[in-house]
């Protein structure tokens, strides 16, 4: 009965041990979730107020900037002449844009579909762009847009 009773208390023992052990990793596993669930949050609210990242649409630096020089002088551009098209180089174009080629978008600096659509209508008719104006960026987009930026530098 001795030995009986020494082994269930050991069964009972090592069965607790394995609860707890299973226990402590669920709640372990349950905090680190919550932690990367709070980091992914963190992350999605802090990229829903950080600044546009530069976007030349291939550019080189210096043409970029003789693109800036052509938007000071005439669409609004307030510097810097850094040859990094940011959100105020991408609000002057979107001005442009709309006040002569048909931009329906708001005056936002993200350069996305409509401002690439109204953008690839201005290089069509101006600067040799083939088409089409789909509103998607490709290698011939940026050889006109590189030709637009040529014409540019004449404002520097």
């Amino acid at each position: 009965m001795r030995t009986l009773t020494g082994t269930l208390v050991s069964a009972t023992a090592v069965a607790g041990i394995l609860v707890g052990s299973f226990a402590g990793a669920s709640s372990s596993f349950a905090a680190t979730e919550a932690a990367a669930g709070a980091a992914t949050k963190s992350a999605a609210s802090a990229e829903a107020v950080s600044p546009l990242a530069v976007d030349n649409h291939g550019l080189s630096t210096p043409e970029a900037r003789n693109v800036q020089c052509w938007l000071m002088d005439n669409w609004g551009y307030p510097g810097p002449l850094n040859g990094q098209l940011g959100t105020e180089s991408w609000k002057a174009i979107q001005r442009f844009l709309q006040a002569n080629w048909g931009y329906p978008g708001p005056i936002n600096g993200v350069p996305e579909f409509s401002t690439d659509r109204a953008l690839l209508t201005f290089l069509t008719a101006e600067y040799g762009y083939p088409g089409p104006i789909d509103g998607v960026w490709g290698p011939s987009a940026t050889v006109a847009f590189k030709r637009f930026a040529a014409w540019c530098a004449g404002a520097c």
